[in-house]
């Protein structure tokens, strides 16, 4: 690899990224990242990165520019950086949840190649799910590098409609929760159920784990993988009864469009940061 990457912002999501490219095999003199907080960055000094409290010192050695500063403080993060990004023209990846493409562009200057990332904190174990999103004027070299970037922590995806992202945040940028609530139920039942913590938590994460491992692994849906465990008249069957008497599938759509539309509102006000 011979890009050069600068990361505004050097905290987890940015760290996973750092971790799944270097496993890439991307040079960490390659790397640049800027952040305010010196420990934070120690780390990756240590490793051979250039770092720095300037973001702009991060801009003039990169290539492409990571955007990973929480979304409350991007508009100020920004735009003092807008002279200098015009000068560079940086790809852009914005890693930042509810920050839309015209508010990025309008803090920077405008007319930027911007792409627009839905990771998901499975990242962090280099297994994670983004959804992706690039502006008009993002060339197919861009799109190859942002999936080289995002790619090294997992599966990429690309949406056409920038809209899309809210429905990638209900699905796979939030998902991780569903399922750890799910976990958690799952536990407590047992335990209510006269298993030990120990025991009912093994048990429900490595039924988990075997569970998703399957179904990636399988041609079948998952209705199919279901429906075969779940015999006439026995246990399983019970159990899938009850939860569709609490209209199980119902509250999950509820709960993503629910999902869905908090991130289309976060748009709207974080987008009015001026």
């Amino acid at each position: 690899m011979t890009m050069k990457i600068g990361f505004i912002g050097a905290g987890n999501m940015a760290s996973a990224l750092v971790g799944g490219l270097l496993a890439k095999g991307l040079n960490p003199k390659s790397i640049a990242l800027a952040d305010m907080h010196l420990p934070q960055l120690q780390r990756f000094a240590d490793q051979g990165m250039f770092t720095t409290t300037r973001n702009e010192e991060v801009i003039e050695r990169a290539d492409i520019v990571i955007l990973s500063v929480k979304p409350q403080v991007m508009a100020e993060v920004l735009k003092p950086l807008a002279t200098i990004i015009q000068q560079k023209k940086p790809l852009i990846i914005s890693i930042a949840a509810g920050i839309n493409v015209d508010s990025l562009n309008r803090w920077l200057g405008g007319d930027l190649s911007i792409v627009r990332a839905m990771p998901n904190t499975p990242a962090l174990v280099q297994t994670g799910a983004t959804g992706l999103y690039a502006s008009p004027l993002v060339s197919f070299e861009q799109r190859q590098q942002t999936e080289t970037v995002l790619g090294a922590v997992g599966l990429t995806l690309w949406v056409d409609d920038e809209a899309l992202i809210d429905s990638v945040t209900a699905v796979s940028g939030s998902g991780p929760a569903y399922f750890f609530y799910v976990m958690e139920a799952m536990i407590s039942a047992g335990k209510a159920l006269g298993l030990d913590e120990k025991t009912a938590r093994a048990l429900t994460l490595q039924t988990a784990l075997g569970a998703a491992q399957m179904a990636i692994t399988s041609d079948e849906p998952p209705a199919e993988l279901r429906k075969r465990v779940t015999s006439k008249g026995g246990t399983t069957e019970r159990a899938i009864a009850t939860f569709d008497e609490a209209n199980m599938q119902q509250i999950f759509a509820q709960a993503l469009a629910a999902c869905a539309a908090r991130g289309q509102e976060l748009a709207t006000i974080l987008g009015q940061q001026e």
